[in-house]
């Protein structure tokens, strides 16, 4: 942008010295615009997410990145777990939200990855279901109030949006959240932050009545799972 920015300058003492003044004031408003349009353009690609641009270049394969199966926690659980509405925040490939629509539930998902959710309809599309997705930054996502049977969150840590699970889920509403807890670090490098601290999800949930609780840890990866209905 420096360079840019000195080219600019350079041009426009060029033209002060070798043309008319009516001449001279067309060719720099062309050129201002010029310069403010380059100006915008470098924002724009400098503000665009980074989390995006990382995970559909994770998920820009053939292959599917985590697989096509949904987790164990959520298949032992099906049975228990509200039909109808279901939001699946952090969706990604689909292979959860996708399994819960060939159990007949409505499924939407969410996630900042069009990649991903490309991928997710065509597994969807494989399976012989239907699915609806829509592209979020879930840092600043807001969920509709009272308008879900069941949301759906596994392995996207975000103690922000976990905490507005309660107010979307409908009365009676069901709640399903696993990602890696502390222990994970035993394992794996990786950031704490995006862990859970031990029995955190059941400080999280507090008020929920807890249907179904884990902390899994087999020595090479370690994660919490919760399911909890709304009163």
């Amino acid at each position: 942008m420096l360079n840019q920015c000195a080219q600019f300058v350079n041009i426009k003492v060029i033209i002060q010295k070798s043309l008319p003044m009516k001449p001279q004031i067309q060719i720099l408003k062309t050129l201002i615009f010029a310069g403010l349009f380059a100006l915008n353009s470098t924002t724009v690609a400098h503000t665009k997410p980074k989390d995006k641009d990382r995970w559909n270049e994770k998920y820009d394969k053939e292959t599917y990145l985590f697989g096509e199966k949904p987790i164990p926690f959520l298949v032992d659980n099906i049975h228990i777990l509200r039909k109808g509405k279901v939001l699946d925040v952090a969706m990604g490939e689909g292979r959860n939200g996708v399994y819960l629509a060939t159990q007949g539930f409505d499924v939407t998902g969410l996630d900042i990855s069009e990649k991903g959710l490309e991928k997710a309809h065509a597994l969807a599309a494989k399976n012989n279901v239907t699915i609806k997705t829509k592209v979020v930054d879930l840092e600043k996502a807001e969920l509709e109030t009272n308008s879900y049977d069941l949301i759906l969150c596994t392995y996207y840590m975000d103690r922000g949006i976990y905490k507005k699970f309660y107010d979307a889920l409908k009365p009676g509403g069901i709640v399903l959240v696993e990602t890696y807890n502390i222990d994970y670090l035993k394992y794996r490098k990786f950031n704490a932050k995006w862990t859970l601290e031990t029995n955190e999800l059941l400080e999280i949930f507090k008020g929920m009545r807890v249907l179904r609780y884990q902390d899994y840890d087999d020595a090479r990866e370690a994660y919490s799972s919760i399911i909890a209905q709304k009163p």
